[in-house]
C-alpha cells in the first residue's frame, strides 16, 4: 500500500490542472437536472465515446442512472456566471438552475443550451462507482457545434484562453 494522502493537499494539486468547464444535464422524465463540472473527457473515437465523474450526491447523477442518458455542454467564457449558477452559487437547485440560459432540446429531449461551444449527447455504455462519485462512459450519440472561445477553470478561478 502506498503512502496515504491529504485530501486538501489533493484537492491543491489538482486545482492546477485546468479544465474545460462544463454543464452536464439530464432528463428523467419532465425534471431536468444539470450540474457544472470539469471532470469530462474523451475516451475513443471508435465508437466516438466520452466519459464523465458525478458525484452520487447530486439529483444530476441520479437522473442519468434512471434515464440512461446525459449531455455534454462545453461553455464559452462569457457563460461564467451560468456556470456558478449550475454549481449551486446562491443556492439554486433542480430545475430553477434552467431559468437562465437558451436551453433547448436535442433529438432525445435532454437540454442542450444554444449558447455552446459543443454540446454532445450521449447514452450510458458502462457505469463505474469510485469513492463519492459514479463514472459514466458515454457512446455519442448527437453532437452540435457553436462558436466561441471555451471558458476554463484552474486555482479556483475561470479563465479565458488566449493563442500564444
Amino acid at each position: 500500500m502506498g503512502m496515504a494522502i491529504d485530501p486538501g493537499a489533493f484537492r491543491a494539486a489538482m486545482a492546477r490542472f485546468p479544465g474545460a468547464v462544463t454543464i452536464i444535464t439530464a432528463r428523467h422524465g419532465s425534471e431536468r437536472r444539470g450540474i457544472t463540472a470539469t471532470a469530462v473527457c474523451s475516451v475513443t473515437a471508435d465508437p466516438p465515446s466520452l466519459l464523465v465523474c458525478v458525484n452520487r450526491k447530486t439529483g444530476t447523477c441520479a437522473a442519468i442512472h434512471d434515464s440512461g442518458r446525459f449531455a455534454v455542454n462545453l461553455l464559452s467564457d462569457p457563460a461564467a456566471p451560468l456556470a456558478l449558477r449550475f454549481a449551486g452559487a446562491g443556492g439554486t437547485t433542480g430545475e430553477d438552475k434552467f431559468a437562465e440560459g437558451d436551453w433547448q432540446e436535442d433529438g432525445s429531449g435532454l437540454p442542450v443550451l444554444a449558447g455552446a461551444l459543443v454540446s454532445i449527447s450521449c447514452t450510458v455504455a458502462e457505469v463505474m462507482e469510485t469513492g463519492s462519485h459514479t463514472v459514466f462512459i458515454g457512446q455519442i450519440i448527437e453532437i452540435r457545434q457553436g462558436d466561441g472561445a471555451p471558458l476554463v477553470y484552474e486555482q479556483a478561478r475561470f479563465h479565458r484562453l488566449s493563442p500564444l
